[in-house]
């Protein structure tokens, strides 16, 4: 019975056998071929992962040559691949190298020696609120300022003003017995600047044509200078700059142009630097709800004028 049940359902035949094998190499089939793609993927992969990086590192490597022939054929000129953030697009610095004092360079020479805006502009802030450069390493501390700039300009820093210091000294004390002030070789005319014009001004020791605008364009929108220290608020004049100018300029107050307070609008007032939109509209309301000002102390009768401001709007102010 047993055997008849073996023989009956357990015995395959040869169609069976082929069948059976067909189905066991289908199932490895099925187990296998995903491994081997995977496999091969990865190798692509790989292969894609590598092929980047070299383009990448040859890329490098052409702006590295790039840069040495274009150093190599301009000598004193200076390149440097730069990245605009702002359009996403690389650029070229261009500078050259010459001689120069820190304290007392323009900021237009310090774009020619190829350094970026922001750089010079921290530069100019430092030097204006009193700092000094006394050694090359000092120019180094400034911030933004990197390291591959610092070594390029540093051989051609000199310090003009301490030889001067050096040369004063060893004057006076090669000649101790002798109290005679060190003349200076370099004599300035002495600019009155409510008339003076750009030229004028350029002739000055540490003024530039940029510098010259400026002051020319500060003193129009005052309406003139009433005493020398308003130059030095001149935008981008370094205070070293101005100290140097300071015994040659001078001032005539009867050359401003005054405002008449009891006829000017809101507009006019506020186009002052000195007043502005926050003195302009208290001005103009209390004129409004008072009457005309009878005389130029009456704007300390407006709240928001203190003593300090109105010794500084009072030159440039009339009452008609």
């Amino acid at each position: 019975m047993l055997r008849k049940f073996i023989k009956e359902y357990l015995t395959f035949s040869r169609k069976d056998r082929i069948a059976i094998l067909v189905l066991i190499l289908v199932i490895g089939a099925v187990f296998l071929i995903p491994s081997f793609f995977k496999n091969s993927s990865e190798k692509k992969i790989i292969a894609a992962d590598t092929s980047w990086i070299k383009a990448l590192q040859n890329l490098e490597q052409k702006q590295v040559d790039s840069n040495a022939s274009y150093n190599k054929d301009y000598g004193n000129n200076y390149s440097e691949f730069q990245y605009d953030k702002r359009t996403g697009q690389g650029f070229k610095r261009r500078g050259e190298l010459f001689y120069f004092d820190p304290n007392t360079l323009p900021a237009e020479e310090w774009t020619k020696l190829g350094l970026r805006e922001k750089t010079i502009q921290t530069i100019q802030n430092y030097l204006s609120k009193g700092g000094r450069f006394r050694k090359p390493e000092d120019v180094q501390k400034i911030y933004g300022l990197f390291p591959d700039e610092y070594n390029r300009i540093a051989p051609y820093i000199r310090f003009e003003s301490q030889k001067n210091v050096n040369n004063q000294s060893n004057f006076t004390n090669s000649q101790s017995n002798e109290k005679k002030p060190l003349t200076n070789s370099h004599r300035y005319n002495v600019v009155e600047l409510n008339t003076a014009d750009t030229s004028a001004l350029i002739a000055l020791p540490g003024i530039g044509s940029k510098l010259a605008q400026r002051i020319i364009n500060f003193r129009d929108k005052l309406g003139g200078f009433n005493t020398v220290n308003q130059v030095g608020e001149t935008y981008g004049l370094p205070d070293s700059t101005f100290q140097k100018i300071k015994q040659y300029i001078r001032t005539n107050p009867s050359a401003i142009n005054k405002i008449n307070i009891n006829t000017a609008s809101v507009e006019e007032l506020k186009t002052h630097p000195y007043i502005k939109w926050n003195l302009a509209n208290p001005i103009i309301a209390y004129r409004k709800e008072h009457g005309l000002f009878a005389k130029i102390e009456d704007l300390k009768k407006v709240m928001v004028v203190t003593d300090e401001v109105y010794s500084k709007i009072a030159p440039y102010l009339t009452v008609q």
